[in-house]
């Protein structure tokens, strides 16, 4: 059985969840947001990694239907 060939976007998708579940876990252990840390003084942006965060989720949620 080959193995799919997965394209940027799944990737990108990937790479989010990842750091989206570390920063969590981060949150959930120590309380510390890694986020918050590297965009604490601009919210914007902030608020912009949470959403392509869980864009990251829905279209992961995606992927795994459309086979």
């Amino acid at each position: 059985m080959a193995a799919k060939k997965r394209s940027v976007l799944d990737w990108i998708a990937l790479i989010l969840l990842i750091v989206g579940g570390l920063n969590w876990g981060l949150i959930g252990l120590f309380s510390f947001d890694l986020v918050d840390l590297i965009f604490g003084s601009i919210p914007l942006l902030q608020n912009i990694v949470y959403v392509l965060v869980g864009l990251a989720a829905l279209y992961t949620i995606y992927y795994l239907y459309k086979n």
